[in-house]
C-alpha cells in the first residue's frame, strides 16, 4: 500500500465510522477500503470535504438504488421500456458517483430487460461490460451471473457451443465459491441447452443434479422449476405420463409454498403436455387457467403468452378464426411491452393460421413480418422457420422462383448455425433435424420446375453433413473441398466406385428415386403416396409387433426359431401392406391381397428404376435410403417371377452419395494395413436389466463356432468366453487389420444408438460398446483413426440406430467416422446357426476365392438360397448389408 494511502487509512479511521468509510474510499480512491477502485477526477479533489462526500454520494447511490426499484417493478408489469429508462438513470448516476459494483449490477439489469424482449444481441453486449467490471473488481459471483446470462443469451439465439461454454465456467466458479443454489441454477441451465440440442437425456441428466441440490437445501421454489424442467424433457421424450406427473408435482409445491407466477407457469405446461397427447379442450382448460393467473398478478408477458398457447390449440382443433383471435391478442400485449421474439413468433403463427385458412396473401404478409423481425434481433432459428413456412405457401401457389430463392436463403441460414456448432456432432445431429424440412421442400420446387438433377444436388447436400464433417476434419480437408456435391462430384463419384448409384429420397407425399449410372447419366423417377402416415410409424409399429431383442440363439429348426421367422414375415406383412395402401398410383397395380409382401416391395423401390439397372449380376449397385428405407432389406426384395434382388445385383449401401468418396479415401488410407485380425466370438455376456432384474445376456455358441472358423482362415486366435473384455477389444481394435465381433447386438432403451456385447471388466466397463464410445475413442478429429479394411459386426440390428434428419445415427455411422472404409451390419434378428454359416461362406470367398466384399456377401447369400445345408428362407441371410466400399 502507497504512504499516502496509508496515512489517509489512519486518519480516516478516527475521523468516520466502519459505514462511511467505503464510501469516503471510493470518493478518495483508497482500494484497500473501498469494495471497488474508482478514483475520481483531479479536478474534484479539494472541492469538497470528506464529509460532505458522504452526503452526496450516499444521496446520489440512494437515488439511483431508487431508480433500480422502478426498473425491477417495471420489469414485474412486463412494462419494459419503462424499465430501461429506469436503469439506464440508474447506471449514469453509479458511473458519476464511481460505484463499480452498482455499475455492474445495472449493466446485468439492462441486459435481462433485453433478454426479456428478445434483443439478445444488446442483452449480451450489456452482459460483457457487466462481466468486464465483475472480474475488474474481483467479484466473483458477479462474474459467474454474468457468465450465466451470457449462456442464456446465447442459448436463446441457438449458438449452442457459446452457451455451454458460459455455462459450464459460470458452474465451476460457482463450486469454486461454494455457491450451492447457483450451482444448481447453472445445472439446470445446462439441462435447457441440451434439451433445446435434442440431447435430452443429457437435459435429463443435469435437471436431476439440480433437483438433488435444491432439496438438500431446502430450494422449494427452485425444487419446482428443476421438477417443472424436468417434466418438459420428459415430454420431449413423447414420454407424457413422466411429464405430467412432474408438472403436476411441480404445480402442488408452487400452491403450497403460494407462487402464483410458477403456478401459472406449471398450468401452462400440463397445458402443453395434454396439448402433446392431441387431448387439445383439456389443454386450452389449463392454458385458461394460467391465463387467468397471469392476468390477475399483472404480468402481461405471462399473459400474452398463454393467449398464445390458446390459439395453437385452437389452430390443432382446425377453429382457425378463435386461433387468430388468440393470436392477434398476444401480438397485441408483445408489441406493446416491446417483446420482439415473442412479436415475430405471433406473426408467425397467424401466417399459418391463414395458411390453413386459405387466405395466402395474408399469411405471407405475416410471414414476411416475422422474418423482418428475427433479422433485426439477430434470431437466426426464427428466420429459418419462418422462411421455410413462407417458402411452403409459395409452393402451393405454383410461386416457384419465390420459394426456391427463400428456400436457398433458408439453407445459407441453417448452414451459418452449423458453423456455429464447430466440431460438436452431437449438437449438428440434434440440430439438422429442424434444418431437414428446407432441404425437401427445395426438393419438390426444383422437380415441379422440372429441374431434377439439381434436386439431387439438393437431396444429397441435406444427407448426413454432421458425419461429412467429421470426415472431412480428420482428413485435413480444405473448406472449398468439403462443400455439398456438386452434379459433376456425383458423376465422378460413380465412376470411381464403377457402380451403379440409386438415392431414394421421401418427401411428404412422395419417393423420388435417381439412379446415377457409371457412365454419369442421370435418371429420375418418382411415385405419389397419400399423406395419412409416415414410413415413420409403419416401421416402428412393425418392429414393434416383431418384438427383435437380439441375435437368436436357438436351434433353425426349434420351435422358437420357426415363430422368430414367422415374425419376420410380420414384418413385411405389416410394412408392405401398409404401404400398398398407400400406393393407388403405382406404375404397377399393386394387389393388396397378395401374400408375397417383397414383391410389393420391389415393385414399390425397384420396377420404377428396373430399365436403367445394370443387366450384368456382377455390376455393382449402391443404393443409398432415406429415412425408414434404411431398414428395407434390398437384397431379398422379390421381382414378379420371385427372383430376389441378389440373385440379379451384387448390393452395397452407402448413407450418402458424398460419404463413398470419404470411405474411398479411407481405403486408400488403410489397403496395406497388415495388423493382427481381431475376431471375436461369444465373449463371457454382460447382465443387462429386465424388468426389476439383472439378467445375464445368452450365450451363443453359434457364434463361438463361428469366431473360431473365421480365425482359421485368417490365421489368428479369436477371442473367447471370458478373454473377449471390453478393454481388450478396445487396446487391439486401433491397430487391427480386420474386426469381426460375433457376439449380441442392442438397440433398446439406452443404447437407441446401438451397442456390442463383450465381456464385462468390473468396476469400469459394463461390457457394452457403444456407437457414443467408438465415436468418442476414435471418430473425433484429434483422435487416431481405425486401420481396419473390414469391420463385420455379426450380431442383430447393428444396422439401425436412431433414424434422424442426419440419416441412421447408430454403430455403422460411429464406425465410418472412426475410418473404416467397409462394414457388413445386420437390420434384425438372424438365428445363430445360419449366421455362422453365411459368414463362413463370406469370409471364404474373401480370402480363398479373393472377391470384393460386395461379391462376396452375394455368393454367401446365393450359397444359402441354393445350397442344400443352406437356409432359403431370407430372414436367416437378407438382413446383412455391406456398406461402404466394396474392394
Amino acid at each position: 500500500m502507497k504512504l499516502k494511502q496509508v496515512l489517509w487509512l489512519g486518519l480516516l479511521t478516527v475521523c468516520f465510522t466502519p459505514g462511511e468509510l467505503p464510501v469516503v474510499a471510493r470518493f478518495l480512491s483508497l482500494p484497500a477500503l473501498a469494495q471497488e477502485q474508482n478514483p475520481v477526477s483531479p479536478e474534484q479533489e479539494g472541492t469538497i470535504t470528506p464529509r460532505d462526500a458522504i452526503v452526496q454520494v450516499d444521496s446520489k447511490q440512494a437515488e439511483a438504488d431508487k431508480l433500480v426499484q422502478q426498473g425491477l417493478s417495471h420489469v414485474d408489469r412486463s412494462e419494459f421500456p419503462e424499465a430501461l429508462q429506469s436503469y439506464q438513470q440508474a447506471l449514469m448516476i453509479y458511473k458519476q458517483i464511481g460505484y463499480r459494483l452498482g455499475e455492474a449490477k445495472s449493466l446485468t439489469n439492462l441486459g435481462l430487460a433485453y433478454d426479456h424482449l428478445g434483443d439478445y444481441k444488446k442483452a449480451i453486449d450489456y452482459y460483457q461490460k457487466s462481466l468486464a467490471i465483475a472480474r475488474e473488481i474481483g467479484n466473483r459471483l458477479g462474474e459467474a451471473k454474468s457468465l450465466g446470462n451470457l449462456g442464456n443469451a446465447y442459448g436463446h439465439l441457438g449458438d449452442y457451443k457459446k452457451a455451454l461454454d458460459y455455462h459450464q465456467n459460470s458452474l465451476a466458479i460457482k463450486r469454486e465459491i461454494g455457491n450451492p443454489l447457483g450451482e444448481a441454477n447453472s445445472l439446470n441451465n445446462l439441462g435447457a441447452i441440451y434439451q433445446s440440442l435434442g440431447d435430452y437425456k443429457k437435459a435429463i441428466d443435469y435437471y436431476q443434479k439440480s433437483l438433488a441440490i435444491k432439496r438438500e437445501i431446502g430450494n422449494r421454489v427452485g425444487e419446482a422449476n428443476s421438477l417443472n424442467s424436468l417434466g418438459s424433457a420428459y415430454g420431449n421424450l413423447g414420454d407424457y405420463k413422466n411429464a405430467i406427473d412432474y408438472h403436476q408435482n411441480s404445480l402442488a409445491i408452487k400452491r403450497e409454498i403460494g407462487n402464483p407466477l410458477g403456478e401459472a407457469n406449471s398450468l401452462n405446461n400440463l397445458g402443453g403436455a395434454y396439448q402433446s397427447l392431441g387431448d387439445y379442450k383439456k389443454a386450452i382448460d389449463y392454458y385458461q387457467k394460467s391465463l387467468a393467473i397471469q392476468r390477475e398478478i399483472g404480468n402481461p408477458l405471462g399473459e400474452a403468452n398463454s393467449l398464445n398457447n390458446i390459439g395453437i390449440a385452437y389452430g390443432h382443433l382446425g377453429d382457425y378464426k378463435k386461433a387468430i383471435d388468440y393470436y392477434q391478442k398476444s401480438l397485441a400485449i408483445k408489441r406493446e411491452i416491446g417483446n420482439r421474439l415473442g412479436e415475430a413468433n405471433s406473426l408467425g403463427n397467424l401466417g399459418n393460421a391463414y395458411y390453413y385458412m386459405g387466405d395466402y396473401f395474408k399469411a405471407i404478409d405475416y410471414h414476411q413480418q416475422s422474418i423482418a423481425i428475427a433479422r433485426v434481433i439477430g434470431h437466426l432459428l426464427v428466420e429459418a422457420k419462418s422462411l421455410n413456412n413462407l417458402s411452403a405457401i409459395f409452393l402451393e401457389n405454383n410461386q416457384l422462383e419465390q420459394a426456391q430463392s427463400n428456400l436457398f436463403y433458408a439453407i445459407k441460414v441453417w448452414e451459418d448455425i452449423r458453423k456455429i456448432l464447430s466440431n460438436k456432432d452431437d449438437w449438428k445431429v440434434s440440430s439438422f433435424e429442424q434444418q431437414a424440412r428446407s432441404y425437401r421442400l427445395l426438393q419438390q420446387v426444383l422437380i415441379a420446375q422440372g429441374q431434377p438433377i439439381q434436386a439431387l444436388e439438393i437431396s444429397e447436400r441435406g444427407r448426413n453433413r454432421a458425419l461429412i464433417d467429421l470426415l472431412a476434419a480428420q482428413l485435413s480437408e480444405a473448406p472449398q473441398k468439403t462443400k455439398a456435391p456438386t452434379i459433376e462430384d456425383i458423376q465422378e463419384i460413380a465412376q470411381q466406385q464403377q457402380a451403379t448409384l440409386v438415392e431414394y429420397s421421401i418427401v411428404d407425399d412422395q419417393i423420388y428415386i435417381w439412379v446415377i449410372a457409371p457412365t454419369g447419366e442421370i435418371t429420375f423417377r418418382s411415385h405419389d403416396l397419400p399423406q395419412d402416415t409416415t414410413l415413420a410409424k409403419l416401421v416402428k409399429f412393425s418392429r414393434e409387433e416383431i418384438g427383435v431383442r437380439g441375435r437368436s440363439n436357438h436351434n433353425p429348426s426349434s420351435p422358437q426359431n420357426t415363430k422368430d421367422g414367422n415374425r419376420l414375415q410380420q414384418l413385411y406383412q405389416l410394412l408392405i401392406t401398409s404401404i400398398v395402401n398407400l400406393l393407388p398410383h403405382a406404375p404397377s397395380p399393386l394387389n393388396p391381397n397378395n401374400s408375397n409382401r417383397l414383391q410389393e416391395l420391389y415393385q414399390l423401390l425397384i420396377t420404377p428404376i428396373v430399365d436403367v439397372l445394370p443387366i450384368n449380376p456382377s455390376d455393382r449397385i449402391i443404393f443409398i435410403p432415406h429415412q425408414e428405407l434404411f431398414l428395407v432389406p434390398f437384397a431379398a426384395l422379390q421381382d414378379d417371377e420371385g427372383n430376389y434382388l441378389i440373385e440379379n445385383h451384387t448390393i452395397l449401401t452407402a448413407p450418402s452419395i458424398q460419404s463413398l468418396s470419404f470411405t474411398r479415401k479411407h481405403w486408400h488410407r488403410v489397403k496395406d494395413s497388415n495388423g493382427t485380425p481381431l475376431i471375436v466370438g461369444n465373449p463371457t455376456m454382460p447382465t443387462i436389466k429386465i424388468g426389476q432384474e439383472q439378467e445375464p445376456l445368452k450365450s451363443l455358441s453359434g457364434a463361438e463356432k463361428e469366431a473360431l472358423t473365421i480365425a482359421q482362415l485368417l490365421k489368428t486366435i479369436a477371442l473367447i468366453g471370458a478373454e473377449a473384455t471390453e478393454p481388450t477389444i478396445v487396446e487391439k481394435m486401433p491397430n487391427a487389420s480386420v474386426i469381426h465381433l460375433a457376439t449380441h447386438g442392442l438397440v433398446d432403451g439406452i443404447y437407441d444408438r446401438g451397442a456390442i456385447a463383450l465381456a464385462p471388466d468390473e468396476p469400469d466397463h459394463d461390457g457394452f460398446l457403444t456407437s457414443r464410445e467408438i465415436l468418442i475413442g476414435y471418430g473425433l478429429p484429434e483422435k487416431s483413426l481405425l486401420k481396419a479394411k473390414l469391420v463385420v459386426l455379426s450380431a442383430c440390428d447393428t444396422g439401425r440406430g436412431e433414424i434422424k434428419g442426419e440419416g441412421v445415427v447408430g454403430l455403422s455411422r460411429s464406425l465410418i467416422a472412426a475410418g473404416v472404409p467397409s462394414l457388413v451390419v445386420s437390420l434384425w434378428q438372424v438365428p445363430d446357426h445360419d449366421t455362422a454359416e453365411l459368414m463362413k461362406e463370406f469370409y471364404t470367398n474373401i480370402y480363398t476365392h479373393k472377391m470384393d466384399k460386395a461379391k462376396a456377401m452375394r455368393e454367401a447369400m446365393l450359397s444359402m438360397l441354393n445350397d442344400g445345408d443352406g437356409n432359403p428362407d431370407p430372414k436367416a441371410w437378407a438382413a446383412f448389408t455391406v456398406i461402404g466400399e466394396a474392394r
